[in-house]
């Protein structure tokens, strides 16, 4: 008992050690402090953050179209008509909430990414429900956004089941610090949620290379549903991904925040979503603290003009790899 009291004692030191960044500080120290408030509509409604991104220059899933109110609800049959799979999201959602893919429609049958079919009047309801702020941030009403379903690149197969893989690299006054890829799996049907059962594989930031994979922050080495080598997962064109996630703060003015991406198979590097308040798992999948990283940062010197994001990005390719170790200052 004594014994286990003591190692229960250890936890706080050997999380500050690692330098582990927990809630209450990412709250008060980097979002309160780096995050403008004024700014937070611009990321928390996914409507406005495909128009940011949009005149950015960045590409994001095509728009099928946007249902705002109940009486459009049954619309939702004729406007996918054409289109072979798509995906109806909550505009204000929060943590994949809401998200309902559909790969293939017939009639009356809408297949699920998972396999299971629902019929028109399941899709009616999800909507409803959506709109009604089920899924969104605060219970606020909310629209649903229709978009395309996304093909992911073929170089993921394996990787992923009966969902689209995502990457997710948190961006620090516009330095991209730290990356993971979330994998869908049978567990978190086929949705790239970490709490919900995906795999995070924790990404070199020099090379997109897989260092570390867990599973409910359990260490694994295979995918639970493929049983693919998670280690030999290397991101593809990762200069752009990383470039379009550092031009996130310019698109933005957010100090503080996760950008969510995809590799489409014909359009490639895809914006899905900008989080102003992004979780902290990432340093699990990474098997190492934000902290070193963003107090790097941190202490780095005004310079007269500001890095662009291509340099913000070569910098952190240099200085965060995990091939080699750096020691952070």
């Amino acid at each position: 008992m004594f014994s286990h009291l003591i190692e229960t004692l250890k936890i706080p030191f050997h999380l500050r050690h690692k330098g582990i960044l927990g809630m209450n500080q990412r709250n008060h120290s980097y979002i309160g402090r780096y995050n403008d408030r004024s700014k937070y509509p611009l990321v928390d409604d996914k409507l406005k953050t495909k128009i940011i991104a949009q005149r950015h220059g960045a590409t994001t899933p095509e728009m099928i179209g946007v249902i705002q109110n109940q009486a459009e609800v049954k619309l939702i049959h004729d406007m996918v008509h054409d289109w072979p799979g798509f995906v109806i999201k909550p505009a204000q959602g929060s943590g994949g909430k809401g998200i309902l893919v559909i790969v293939e429609h017939d009639n009356d049958a809408y297949i699920k990414s998972s396999g299971v079919i629902i019929n028109r009047q399941e899709v009616e309801r999800h909507i409803s429900n959506s709109l009604s702020g089920l899924f969104s941030l605060g219970g606020r009403n909310d629209v649903a956004i229709v978009e395309n379903l996304i093909q992911f690149d073929t170089c993921f197969d394996g990787f992923t089941y009966e969902g689209v893989p995502d990457i997710r690299i948190i961006v620090f006054k516009g330095y991209p610090v730290m990356a993971m890829m979330r994998c869908s799996t049978a567990a978190s049907d086929g949705k790239a949620n970490l709490h919900q059962g995906a795999v995070g594989v924790g990404l070199d930031i020099a090379t997109g290379k897989a260092i570390r994979a867990v599973q409910f922050e359990q260490p694994i080495t295979k995918h639970p549903d493929t049983d693919i080598d998670l280690f030999t997962l290397e991101v593809p064109r990762w200069h752009e991904l990383l470039v379009l996630a550092s031009s996130a703060w310019e698109m933005t003015g957010l100090g503080y925040m996760g950008t969510d991406m995809v590799l489409d198979k014909d359009k490639g590097p895809m914006v899905l979503e900008l989080n102003a308040r992004p979780g902290l798992s990432i340093q699990i999948a990474n098997g190492a603290g934000l902290k070193p990283r963003l107090r790097h940062i941190e202490s780095l010197e005004e310079p007269l003009r500001y890095p662009t994001p291509e340099e913000r990005v070569d910098y952190c390719k240099q200085r965060f790899s995990t091939l080699p170790k750096f020691n952070y200052v």
